[in-house]
């Protein structure tokens, strides 16, 4: 029987730093991205970032612009990687700039506006290194379809002062984002043992603050106050912090603004780290007492339900299950008139918040081995507001929880004490190819105001 029981969140100690993103790793993935260019019959691959789409410059080199952009030109034989003026001393925390296998070149017009310009422009940079009339992939942070553009193949999604001298150079210019963060094929898609440790880490990080910032709730303190008990560590944030309660509860995305912590309000707050994305929703409140009319059957009729659909969620993540299959499997679980769930029920997670996703209406994307995947099935009603239960997770084959295991053996004994804790304490069904990366999860605490209350099934 689903219930309330007041428990103690678990706490299964601080990870060791994790390994740093070093050379080998970083060759591997260069080799890796050069053979996906031959294969794809490119004879160039231009890769843009800007501060916040910098996840695939930054997976493949171990840099990321700050304030500025970058744009990087690889070939099968060459790689170059361009600068602003702010960022150039900072491309070498890349292991690849560092060894060597990367130049860099200084381009200020990447650089922000009314800053010293007098270097080379940018149609100058890529003409010395793109084949002229050749093939060439261009990547950002998305690609498109046939519902959206005209030509997808070619619809890009960089600025057009990269887009527009790149094309003048090369025969044709296509959208190779899909290179990197396709859900079935993407290079960013699948993760290691020594990546896993890395997600562990970011995810302890979030859920440790989230965690503090929830027993720090008190009737009446505004949102500014709640979030300063959280003590963010320090990692660079996904995404911006969000609060939303009182007359910003319905603006899911809003970060504190002076609201206050009031019984019988909606409430919905995250924090998200490279790699992590910790949320939970519920109401300022410490029990059904405080609840308006309206919400009366939250538990029942919601909550209780919705955990055990994310049970179900859990036994459904499994390699070889199709994507098709879990969103189907979550439709009939949580009904829309009632749930309201409008995205996708779980997508890949990575330097980037969300990568993309093998859950769609229909998709025959397998889920594999190496997947770190974010539950965030997120339900809407107009009178029960929101619940959720999103936290990180890697798919794992056998042979990944041994190299784990081997590798990084208190990683492994963490996970397992998780995935104990949400079949033992609170009931849910986790099979073992699922491996829970935070200490929340599992948890869903209705009442804010006293989060010891969490639903069990």
């Amino acid at each position: 029987m689903t219930n309330l029981v007041r428990m103690d969140w678990p706490d299964h100690g601080t990870p060791d730093l994790p390994p740093a993103f070093g050379l080998p790793e970083a060759e591997a993935r260069l080799a890796d991205t050069r053979a996906a260019m031959a294969a794809a019959g490119q004879a160039a691959l231009v890769v843009y970032a800007d501060r916040e789409h910098a996840a695939n410059l930054h997976w493949l080199t171990g840099f990321d612009p700050h304030f500025e952009e970058a744009v990087l030109v690889v070939t099968p034989d060459d790689a170059l990687l361009l600068a602003g003026n702010e960022c150039l001393p900072w491309t070498a925390v890349s292991p690849l700039v560092a060894a060597g296998r990367i130049r860099i070149g200084h381009c200020a017009a990447l650089s922000l506006p009314s800053q010293p310009r007098g270097t080379p422009r940018l149609a100058d940079w890529l003409a010395e290194i793109v084949p002229k009339g050749a093939t060439v992939g261009a990547a950002g942070w998305k690609w498109f379809g046939p519902d959206e553009v005209d030509d997808p193949a070619t619809a890009l999604d960089l600025p057009a002062f990269v887009a527009d001298p790149l094309r003048a150079i090369a025969g044709r210019v296509e959208n190779a984002t899909a290179l990197f963060m396709h859900p079935g094929h993407g290079l960013r898609c699948r993760v290691d043992a020594d990546e896993i440790a890395r997600l562990e880490f970011a995810n302890h990080m979030a859920a440790a603050a989230l965690k503090r910032m929830v027993f720090a709730f008190r009737e009446g303190m505004t949102d500014f106050a709640a979030v300063e008990a959280a003590r963010l560590g320090g990692l660079p944030l996904g995404c911006h912090l969000t609060f939303a309660t009182g007359g910003r509860a319905a603006q899911g995305l809003s970060g504190p603004s002076g609201e206050r912590l009031t019984p019988g309000q909606p409430i919905s707050f995250n924090i998200c780290h490279w790699g992590a994305n910790i949320c939970r929703a519920g109401w300022v409140a410490r029990g059904p007492a405080d609840l308006p009319r309206p919400a009366e059957g939250y538990l029942d009729d919601f909550v209780f339900p919705y955990v055990a659909a994310m049970s179900d969620w859990c036994a459904l993540m499994r390699p070889g299950v199709t994507g098709g299959e879990v969103w189907a499997g979550m439709r009939t679980r949580l009904p829309f008139r009632t749930f309201g769930v409008t995205l996708n029920p779980g997508h890949l997670i990575g330097l980037d918040e969300w990568i993309s996703s093998p859950i769609a209406e229909g998709s025959d994307i397998p889920l594999a081995s190496g997947m770190a995947m974010q539950m965030d099935v997120i339900p809407s009603h107009p009178a029960y507001g929101s619940t959720r239960m999103e936290d990180g997770y890697v798919l794992a084959d056998e042979a990944l929880r041994r190299d784990l295991a081997h590798r990084h053996p208190n990683v492994a004994r963490r996970i397992q004490a998780r995935a104990s804790f949400m079949r033992d304490a609170i009931g849910m069904h986790v099979p073992e190819t699922l491996l829970p990366l935070a200490d929340t999860c599992g948890i869903v605490a209705p009442f804010l105001l006293d989060a010891a209350q969490v639903v069990v099934l």
